[in-house]
């Protein structure tokens, strides 16, 4: 329980535009203005979804490269810029793929289930997987339920994916009306948890606090922010993704944990203490 907490923000996601909240960042200027308000608020690490001209999610390494050219301006070494990978109802396993061949970037969300659901792509997502973390990248897997992160074991063991210590992130509730994450799901993620491995957790609706706290508790990592939720504990709507990093940095500290700054989530990360070039 010594370690600091990484506290991440996923401020927009595929799915929620300005008619959920008008905060929400769609624009390479909109995210790198929400970049700075959560770094200065105590995120470390922004997790990055590109969006057509409509709204629609996008998975394009030049729109990719815009966007966080105008985040890493913003912010510099002082976040981690993670990108997804997701299939946001649009895209299939090989434009994932491609995406991630082309952009390498230096941090990248990859869903086991969406990568690996389908036996024939398990080879091909896997040695994509081996390819980014032997190029530096840092990859954190995306698990939905305890199965899913029995089978990510599984894949692991089997070569498919590296070994060794992998950095996961567990997902607590889901889309639904009203959005509602569970926090006594977390033990059965625990459960199958490889003494190794790093985790972090994410959750949907107004008690994303509640899971911020408990997973911090158990010496977990946090990733708040629009893309899972846009309300307070008293089931009012936040201002900004800013305030939702400070009440998860609230939860935190009470836990009695401190936050990584961004040197200490590099680290953390595997990454080189300062950015080296890539993606841009």
């Amino acid at each position: 329980m010594t370690m600091p907490c990484l506290l991440m923000v996923a401020p927009n996601g595929a799915r929620r535009t300005h008619a959920d909240h008008p905060a929400i960042p769609l624009t390479p200027e909109a995210l790198a203005a929400d970049a700075v308000a959560c770094r200065d608020a105590g995120a470390a690490m922004i997790h990055v979804h590109v969006r057509e001209d409509d709204g629609r999610h996008l998975l394009d390494a030049a729109a990719y490269r815009e966007a966080l050219s105008a985040i890493r301006a913003a912010v510099g070494d002082e976040m981690v810029l993670q990108v997804t990978s997701e299939a946001g109802g649009r895209y299939g396993p090989e434009a994932q793929r491609q995406l991630l061949s082309e952009l390498r970037p230096e941090a990248v969300s990859v869903a086991i289930r969406e990568l690996f659901g389908d036996p024939q792509q398990v080879e091909a997502s896997g040695a994509l997987c081996r390819d980014l973390q032997a190029g530096g990248s840092s990859v954190q897997y995306i698990l939905y339920s305890p199965e899913d992160l029995i089978y990510f074991n599984q894949l692991r063991e089997a070569g498919v994916l590296p070994p060794g210590s992998a950095f996961l992130l567990f997902v607590l509730g889901r889309y639904e009306t009203p959005p509602v994450a569970d926090p006594s799901r977390l033990p059965g993620f625990l459960a199958a948890l490889a003494p190794e491995d790093r985790w972090a957790v994410c959750a949907f609706g107004p008690t994303e606090g509640d899971c911020m706290g408990l997973a911090a508790s158990h010496g977990g990592h946090a990733r708040v922010g629009f893309e899972n939720n846009l309300w307070r504990p008293d089931g009012s709507v936040v201002e900004d993704n800013a305030e939702l990093v400070r009440l998860a940095r609230e939860r935190i500290e009470t836990s009695g944990r401190t936050l990584m700054n961004p040197r200490q989530a590099r680290a953390f990360l595997g990454l080189p203490s300062v950015y080296s070039g890539g993606e841009t």
